[in-house]
């Protein structure tokens, strides 16, 4: 009897084989392209309206929303178009129905605690609006709940997103300007009140146990934070730090006026995190040894050269947006849990280098209170 050709037989089978095996490749980038489940906790910080007014992308889907303010909830489910189904009153409640991977929490900073001590059991990764935490103390424990239970602990800052700092950071990695001796920051705008503020997050935000502290807290985060990354996690020898108060009628209980200066081994720092600016600004100076850079805005980098004794060359940069997922902090965050990306150490939204931004502000805040400088241990 002829054999049929082993050819004949095995063809069939593997036609079988590589369609079942493309078939798995098919479902398993399927399963990494689902978008991350994701739950809002709290609405009452205006910055909420970042993820519910952004584009729809296909990187995260809202699954639930934890606010008890019912009616709050109702004009942003107005504004935004959500369903008040997706609204729970508990964080607990929440959780249990929605089976959230991931949240992200827009209510006091006093709050963020809470939150990780109730997600960071379940697995369930979390993000918080800057600050990290009200004091050192509760960044301590947050740090601790979330490298126990291995989750990701992220801070988003609107200037994280900003392509003229991450310019200026790479002019700095390739000593464009030379080695690093002064950085100037400066954050803020007219004021809470001033600006027109809702009363949910005025409540909070000058509140001094809710939010921590006033404008050192509000906006000297933001100089804190990026110090902290272009020294790549270098801990400050030491913290001197004022406050004010200019608008004391508006802001009775908490300071409005901050300046922070940090010292370190070969720099320093002067932060300048205000409610008193005529107009708002978020900006940042870098003077090395031999030239500097300006971050004017999100999108606006000069950078001069020095000649002579006062002379320098200029050259100016419009930067288009970074890419996907630098871009945006949900898409970000849906690109480090799916692990597309990784979190560098004493990157902007990186756990180390926001509890090092809280032990800072912690000795800010004492240095202001007791009018001394505040030595930070190494």
């Amino acid at each position: 009897m002829k054999l049929p050709n082993a050819s004949i037989i095995m063809k069939p089978f593997l036609t079988i084989l590589c369609m079942s095996f493309l078939s798995l490749i098919n479902m398993d980038l399927n399963a990494q392209s689902k978008p991350v489940r994701v739950a809002i906790i709290g609405l009452t910080h205006t910055h909420v309206h970042w993820i519910l007014g952004r584009e729809k992308q296909d990187d995260i889907i809202i699954v639930g929303i934890v606010e008890p303010n019912m009616e709050l909830a109702g004009r942003y489910a107005d504004q935004h178009g959500f369903s008040m189904d997706l609204v729970y009153n508990n964080i607990t409640e929440m959780l249990d129905i929605c089976q959230p991977e991931a949240v992200c929490a827009f209510g006091s900073i006093f709050q963020h605690l809470e939150v990780v001590e109730t997600c960071a059991p379940r697995g369930i990764h979390v993000m918080v609006e800057k600050p990290l935490a009200v004091s050192f103390e509760h960044a301590l424990k947050m740090q601790a709940l979330a490298e126990k239970h291995k989750i990701h602990l992220l801070t988003n800052y609107e200037t994280t997103w900003y392509p003229s700092n991450h310019k200026a950071f790479g002019f700095l990695q390739s000593d464009s300007i030379g080695e690093v001796r002064k950085v100037i920051v400066r954050d803020g705008h007219r004021g809470p009140k001033k600006i027109g503020i809702n009363e949910e997050f005025l409540d909070w935000l000058t509140d001094p146990v809710l939010n921590g502290g006033g404008a050192i807290m509000d906006f000297g985060c933001y100089g804190v934070n990026l110090m902290t990354w272009l020294m790549q996690g270098e801990k400050p020898l030491n913290v001197t730090a004022v406050t004010q108060q200019l608008q004391v009628e508006n802001n009775p209980l908490v300071d409005d006026e901050s300046i922070i200066i940090l010292t370190y081994e070969n720099s320093n720092a002067i932060i300048q995190g205000s409610w008193n600016w005529p107009m708002g600004r978020k900006d940042m100076e870098i003077y090395g040894l031999t030239g500097a850079l300006y971050a004017d805005n999100r999108n606006d980098l000069r950078m001069r050269i020095a000649e002579g004794y006062d002379g320098y060359t200029e050259t100016q940069f419009h930067l288009e947006e970074m890419p996907t997922p630098y871009h945006d902090p949900f898409s970000y965050f849906a690109a480090v849990i799916n692990q597309k990306i990784e979190v560098k150490p004493f990157d902007l939204s990186s756990l180390d280098n926001n509890v090092l931004v809280m032990e800072i502000l912690d000795a800010a805040i004492r240095s202001a209170t007791y009018g001394k400088t505040i030595q930070l241990r190494k």
